[in-house]
């Protein structure tokens, strides 16, 4: 499920950048670097999905998500097939490295631009997943997609590998999530292997070498199921946890300049 997707991209990001460094001594981002790769994250354990022009992710910012969705489905063969492959994986972290090296110097710093316009979409199929925009309309889509893609241009994180890392944490999660499902996946693609016929009937492999060649480990069950929920709640809630936790560090730092500009404000009118 979309939803689930997210939050398990925005669990791991937490994990690796925030907790990790913590717990295993690993060189930890600061809270502005947490919060955007969170929310970034979230997005790209949905990208593996926009090879279905009828997902929640191709109808994020329409009319563009649309058509890059057809493009992605053609491309890859369909659901379910080349973008939750281990080729398709290693193309959305190199598209990702690309769009890290985009940059713009200018007399206010530089700006990350080609991270900024990735993640105006990452963000957003993010928030679509998680039901924070209505069903209907798309105008708050691109007008949210916009302010993200600006923070992200100018706060993003000074360690260029931020953004690949973002997108190989997603594509694993959301692989891996749809591996322990019974749909399974084609992790050779476009190698595919389909079991002879008379191992299809064998009760125990049949459900981990799929007829059509996909390979599942369904501890699950079918997407969407209620050991899926079961496991999702706690995650979600870690998810939740470390981005306010980060949300409230940035919140704290910027606090005083917060506050002198409105007492400035307060004293210039009245």
């Amino acid at each position: 499920m979309g939803g689930h997707h997210a939050a398990s991209g925005a669990a791991a990001w937490v994990a690796v950048a925030s907790t990790g460094p913590y717990t295993l001594g690993w060189y930890p981002l600061d809270p502005t670097g947490i919060l955007i790769g969170g929310m970034v994250t979230a997005g790209t354990a949905l990208v593996c999905d926009w090879d279905h022009r009828s997902s929640t992710v191709a109808h994020a910012l329409p009319p563009l998500s649309n058509a890059i969705a057809r493009g992605i489905e053609n491309a890859s063969g369909g659901h379910r097939q080349g973008t939750h492959s281990i080729l398709g994986a290693a193309a959305f972290v190199f598209l990702a490295g690309l769009a890290s090296q985009v940059h713009m110097d200018t007399g206010w710093g530089r700006l990350s631009v080609g991270a900024g316009l990735l993640c105006m979409f990452l963000i957003n199929i993010a928030a679509k997943a998680l039901k924070l925009f209505p069903k209907s309309g798309f105008i708050s889509n691109w007008i949210f997609a916009l302010v993200m893609a600006g923070l992200v241009t100018v706060y993003a994180p000074e360690q260029w590998t931020w953004l690949p890392t973002s997108m190989l944490i997603g594509v694993v999660v959301h692989i891996v999530g749809d591996l322990i499902t019974t749909g399974g996946v084609p992790l050779l693609w476009p190698l595919v292997v389909r079991p002879p016929k008379m191992l299809r009937r064998m009760p125990l492999l049949r459900n981990v070498w799929r007829a059509n060649g996909a390979l599942s480990v369904p501890l699950l069950g079918r997407a969407g199921s209620k050991r899926e929920w079961l496991v999702l709640i706690p995650v979600s809630a870690y998810a939740m946890v470390g981005m306010t936790m980060a949300g409230w560090a940035i919140a704290q730092h910027h606090w005083g300049r917060v506050a002198a500009a409105a007492g400035a404000w307060i004293r210039l009118w009245f």
